[in-house]
């Protein structure tokens, strides 16, 4: 056999980084996931982790903004059946709905720091995942 070099028919990494703008729009789209809530039950835990589970080892921008959306919708998630529990005292009606408006707009403003660029933290977010 001669002197030839291994040919290795996969590369060495079998993960293509994104670019920058692919970066940007995944990011934005974890954000924006989120409002599949409004149209399926926990659309808006589901759409942010099906976003960050595909796209979280092609890039660390997109990982980053995938596990804050993860968590901020999984905090908006447990708010959302306190707040159920207390429509018995009837407190919780008016909570459901301060929650819904500050989920749709803490989401598209993180959607449009990440198709920005930026780095954004969700205020009053638990931190399930690290």
């Amino acid at each position: 056999m001669e002197n030839q070099p291994y040919n290795n028919p996969l590369p060495p990494s079998s993960v293509t980084p994104l670019s920058p703008s692919d970066e940007r729009m995944w990011g934005m789209l974890a954000h924006l996931s989120a409002l599949a809530g409004f149209i399926i039950p926990f659309g808006n835990v589901i759409g942010p982790v099906v976003v960050w589970q595909i796209q979280k080892d092609k890039s660390a921008f997109v990982d980053y903004h995938g596990k804050e959306a993860v968590n901020f919708q999984i905090t908006m998630t447990i708010a959302f059946c306190i707040a159920l529990l207390l429509i018995i005292v009837v407190i919780g009606l008016p909570i459901l709905i301060v929650l819904g408006i500050l989920s749709i707009v803490f989401s598209v403003i993180a959607g449009v720091k990440a198709n920005n660029g930026e780095y954004y933290k969700y205020p009053f977010t638990f931190r399930f995942i690290n």
